[in-house]
């Protein structure tokens, strides 16, 4: 009797065991989210924070820590002002820098009439009245400088009654501006466009500020897209980040250089788009991050006149996703992957050892089962050979069979790289038992320039044809139940599930789209960044004599198609959405229930084009996986 229960006991505990193997939605959310501040500035130690959310108590902790260098045990710390070099403080240390929101134009209504200080209205004479996810009321970012204890209302504004951003809305931040090597000006970023003229540009500029004349210069007229990220070496040398194309957001990014008063293109000759840089110790190179592959890696690249290549300094199944800093021989950077969120590492200069420098998740990591991530080549409709990445439920068994997803990107030039989402997480996919295909269809970086600008203006073409090859690819497998496929994708990924729902051919049997573009002609006439659909769709609907536009507003738009949908599908949506409007979700949900589709709305009112609540997050995530569970 006594041998009995000890083994159901045994068995017992085995279950809870398994049962609490997988990445779960309530674990997902509160891993700790590591972030990079600093090497300090003895160079011995490197400064972090760790944010963690704790669900019952629905509260967000963020803690300071130091850690060795070398590595070793971490110590939560409470100040570090004196620890790392202040960017924000002047070169001689007399002066700091600052931004705040200034109020410039008279937008709500009370600002017009203000005998009515309970109204609620707010009145536009432009374009430009709401972006991503906030509407406009007349206030912008500027840059401000004082001396170092000086008070608010001592500072001087560097762009007095300028109405534009400086950083730059909706992310702009500190690296939006900084000190020239003398300390006597001060360098900004900003889009000095409004109306019509700034939602359909690109255009940035980088301004120089001099401290005693109070004159500025933009220091980049002749070039008419982004100039983005003025960067000062060792020696006092310029760098910055440049697309070329005016109204093109995913246009090649250049590292541009100035030499002697030159501004010299680094990166022109490379086949490649740069994401971040920094410059290194000594000034005569600088380090940078690009996808590459499938990944995003590090590079290193020399300064020089003449057309060098960029040296890789990375390589494997993961992402070097930022550039904390540099001691001597030693890099500190992000690293991340399909199955670990990002936690620092060392990269060494001589050796090329990368080494986890942090540990803050390993123990929720080494307690579940985690994913097989492959890459997988996939030979297209047009002969290409396109990278896909393969993620396999634990404990995955080949002789069985599994449902299978196929993750379509947003962007839609976004690279599908080795990325660790909080929300469109492969881990968890993987953990409910689903077989996830995410190909690196046409229109991503990372395969050279020619494969990433070939989806504009082709939304319903070739990458189209990528995403069924790509299925079609993995279905060949004994292990995937080809009865039992879906496509899931936000933003341009939402719109290809649209599309796909009319051209699939029966392949899949669910569908999910988030904050997808559903119909292209009440997209473009409420979005707010219109350099995006002119550039991606060709132009507005209503000119029947551009070519481009007409083929993409008629063949492209999954409202022309929806009458042939016939498969079920799950619509979310966010409410405060203004780059893929709620009218796009509303009309998607109202076509499918009109015409008898099992179908589902997933509103979140005070949601933007993320989900960024913590129990908003679960909610979804619980949801997500409810209506696979119910139509594969």
């Amino acid at each position: 009797m006594r041998s009995i229960l000890l083994f159901f006991l045994f068995v017992l505990t085995i279950n809870q065991m398994t049962a609490q193997k997988m990445m779960t939605p309530e674990l997902l959310v509160q891993l700790g989210k590591v972030s990079g501040k600093g090497i300090t500035k003895d160079t011995k130690n490197v400064i972090y924070t760790v944010s963690t959310y704790n669900l019952k108590t629905d509260t967000t902790t963020k803690k300071t820590f130091s850690i060795p260098l070398e590595g070793g045990s971490p110590t939560e710390i409470k100040d570090v002002s004196n620890l790392l070099v202040d960017t924000n403080i002047s070169p001689d240390g007399s002066f700091k820098l600052t931004s705040k929101e200034v109020k410039l134009e008279n937008v709500l209504g009370v600002d017009v009439h203000n005998d009515v200080p309970k109204s609620n209205v707010k009145i536009y004479n432009a374009l430009n009245y709401r972006h991503w996810d906030t509407w406009s009321d007349g206030t912008f970012n500027h840059v401000f400088y004082g001396a170092v204890n000086a008070s608010d209302y001592e500072l001087i504004d560097i762009m007095p009654n300028e109405p534009y951003d400086s950083p730059q809305k909706p992310f702009g931040g500190s690296e939006d501006y900084c000190w020239g090597p003398d300390g006597k000006s001060i360098l900004y970023v900003s889009k000095k466009l409004s109306g019509t003229a700034y939602a359909t540009s690109t255009n940035t500029n980088i301004y120089e500020y001099n401290l005693v004349t109070k004159k500025t210069v933009n220091l980049t007229p002749d070039n008419k897209g982004y100039d983005t990220q003025p960067s000062f070496s060792s020696k006092g040398q310029l760098a910055w980040l440049q697309m070329k194309r005016d109204g093109y957001e995913a246009d090649k990014n250049d590292i541009i250089v100035d030499i002697d008063g030159v501004q010299v293109n680094l990166t022109e000759g490379w086949d490649g788009t740069v994401n971040s840089f920094v410059w290194n110790e000594k000034g005569n190179a600088i380090y940078f991050i690009a996808p590459v592959d499938g990944t995003v890696q590090l590079f290193e690249i020399e300064i020089s006149t003449k057309n060098k290549v960029p040296k890789q300094l990375t390589n494997g199944q993961f992402d070097v996703s930022g550039i904390v800093g540099q001691a001597k021989n030693t890099l500190v950077v992000n690293r991340r992957d399909m199955n670990h969120a990002v936690e620092l590492y060392t990269y060494h200069l001589k050796s090329g050892e990368l080494k986890q420098l942090t540990h803050v998740n390993d123990e929720v990591y080494n307690s579940i089962e985690l994913s097989t991530v492959e890459k997988r080549m996939v030979t297209t409709t047009d002969g290409k050979e396109m990278v896909s990445w393969v993620i396999y439920p634990p404990n995955f068994d080949p002789s069985k069979k599994y449902p299978t997803l196929l993750y379509c990107q947003g962007g839609p030039q976004g690279a599908l790289s080795q990325f660790y989402s909080f929300r469109w997480n492969f881990q968890i996919m993987a953990a409910h038992g689903y077989i996830v295909i995410a190909p690196n269809r046409r229109g991503m970086p990372g395969h050279g320039v020619e494969w990433n600008e070939q989806i504009s203006k082709d939304y319903g073409g070739q990458n189209m044809k990528d995403y069924l090859a790509a299925i079609d690819d993995i279905s060949k497998e004994e292990y995937v139940d080809t009865n039992r496929l879906g496509a899931v994708g936000a933003s341009y990924g939402g719109f290809s599930v649209f599309y796909l729902a009319a051209i699939h051919n029966n392949r899949f049997k669910s569908f999910i789209a988030h904050d997808g573009m559903f119909n292209l002609r009440s997209m473009y006439g409420t979005t707010e960044e219109l350099f995006f659909v002119n550039w991606d769709l060709g132009g507005p609907y209503w000119d029947t004599s551009n070519a481009a536009a007409q083929k993409t507003f008629e063949q492209f738009n999954p409202a022309n198609f929806v009458s042939k949908w016939n498969t079920p599908i799950l619509i979310i949506q966010g409410g405060k959405d203004y780059r893929v409007p709620i009218g796009q979700g509303l009309e998607a949900f109202q076509a499918a229930q009109l015409q008898g589709i099992k179908s589902r709305l997933l509103y979140f009112p005070e949601e933007n084009h993320w989900v960024l609540n913590p129990q908003n997050s679960i909610v979804w995530q619980r949801e997500f996986f409810k209506w696979l569970k119910e139509t594969l």
